[in-house]
């Protein structure tokens, strides 16, 4: 990309969106274009035709979804996968209609196999079943990751896609029904310390594996990515690093300085019981992570405490 270029970064206030932005500017590119959804809804075709054709971006990072944790997946299916599969067609399509020169779509790893071999390589996917509780959103982004590669193959774009794995930074959504695991666990011991409460109940029974990347380094990968990648198959984001969900909770109330009991309730899903994305494609493309784990949990939390919407949300 050259630094005078005109970018277009769709989902620039989320949590992905606005890292991007972040890793763009930091890296000298000035020419950047956003819209709130207010300002553009990204679900109505016409509005997106009308955004393109006058604003001509030459290059485009689709960060744009509707997004949450188990919960909001499992009772929205429906909205899950319209608006998501409505909103990154519109973008993927007006963006070839008006000749972006290169678009970044960004995934999810839900879009791999339930029961994928670990660490998941980009070459499984849709060789087996989705895990149910996100069905509808894998669906819709292996649909958006598809239509990337058809264009590629059909019209000779240099469209890309990316899967990241668990993210987390500055940003995130700490809503209490409606946010990922991390987050909440950091809403939720920081309301615990606060109210001295003497225990914490978590979901299910702690022994999922997951793996974490913070959000800062996932921006710095997908700027370098689209400067030094080009591809039908997709890429990868992540550690290469796991743990389970009670290591994570631990670590979480080690950082929030929260010392009274956790106690799990294993009536609630435990989701996946592994997902772990294997990253040596990433790598020897050039790129690894910067930020450790625990290093990153004290980012977050210092975001959640200075940033009063998000934490009350």
């Amino acid at each position: 990309m050259e630094k005078d270029a005109k970018i277009y970064v769709a989902g620039h206030r989320g949590m992905v969106g606005s890292a991007i932005v972040r890793q763009l500017e930091k890296e000298g590119y000035h020419n950047i274009i956003t819209r709130t959804h207010k300002e553009l809804n990204l679900c109505r075709q016409d509005d997106v035709e009308e955004f393109f054709a006058k604003e001509k971006p030459e290059y485009v990072f689709l960060a744009a979804a509707k997004v949450g944790g188990i919960m909001a997946n499992s009772e929205a299916l429906a909205d899950f996968m319209y608006e998501n599969m409505t909103l990154e067609m519109n973008v993927i399509h007006e963006a070839w209609k008006n000749g972006c020169k290169k678009l970044m779509f960004l995934g999810s790893s839900c879009i791999y196999p339930r029961m994928a071999p670990q660490p998941m390589k980009e070459s499984c996917l849709l060789t087996g079943e989705l895990e149910k509780t996100n069905e509808a959103y894998a669906l819709a982004k292996i649909s958006g990751l598809k239509y990337c590669e058809f264009l590629n193959k059909q019209y000779g774009t240099d469209y890309i896609s990316v899967m990241p794995t668990n993210l987390y930074g500055p940003n995130d959504n700490y809503h209490p029904e409606h946010s990922h695991v991390l987050p909440a666990l950091i809403r939720r011991f920081h309301e615990a310390k606060v109210a001295g409460a003497k225990e914490v109940t978590c979901w299910g029974t702690g022994t999922p594996l997951r793996e974490f990347l913070y959000v800062d380094d996932l921006a710095d990968a997908c700027v370098f990515l689209m400067n030094n990648y080009s591809g039908d198959e997709t890429v990868n984001l992540g550690t290469g690093k796991e743990l389970t969900i009670k290591e994570l909770t631990e670590l979480v109330a080690k950082v929030i300085g929260y010392t009274g009991e956790i106690k799990w309730d294993p009536s609630k899903p435990d989701g996946t019981p592994r997902k772990l994305l294997d990253v040596s494609k990433l790598e020897s493309l050039g790129w690894k992570y910067k930020t450790e784990l625990e290093d990153g949990i004290r980012l977050a939390y210092d975001d959640f405490l200075n940033n009063p919407m998000r934490a009350e949300r």
